[in-house]
């Protein structure tokens, strides 16, 4: 399982991937894509929206269960990632087989930099799911 260097990760399993100085994505890891089995479906009606950190933005749906998705930052939702999305390519199992580059979530803008802080490296990511 990999856990990319530039990738800040929740306790909640996902990602934040900086764009630029305030915009980013978000996603889930490997490890909880894998933990989740095979996605079927995933939700995220906040686009617009500025969602506190830890606030649930969305959820994701697999076969056997539905968990929600935390946000790591309070970000505000620019983007809900088309590919995923029901309504254009309708194509959730991007999380499973990619999930750090096309099976992001969403794009945010970031509106409190100073919680990246808060969030875990990819060693100390690894020593939680060890």
């Amino acid at each position: 399982m990999t856990f990319p260097k530039e990738l800040k990760y929740s306790k909640e399993h996902e990602w934040v991937k900086m764009l630029d100085d305030n915009t980013a994505l978000i996603g889930i890891t490997e490890f909880a894509a894998g933990e989740l089995g095979e996605l079927v479906y995933v939700e995220v009606d906040t686009v617009g929206e500025v969602v506190e950190k830890d606030g649930v933005f969305g959820t994701v749906e697999a076969v056997k269960t539905t968990s929600d998705l935390y946000m790591p930052v309070t970000a505000k939702i620019l983007e809900f990632n088309p590919a995923l999305d029901e309504n254009e390519g309708d194509n959730p199992t991007l999380i499973n087989e990619d999930p750090y580059e096309e099976g992001w979530i969403v794009k945010v803008e970031i509106q409190d930099a100073s919680e990246l802080e808060t969030l875990m490296d990819d060693a100390a990511y690894t020593e939680l799911v060890d």
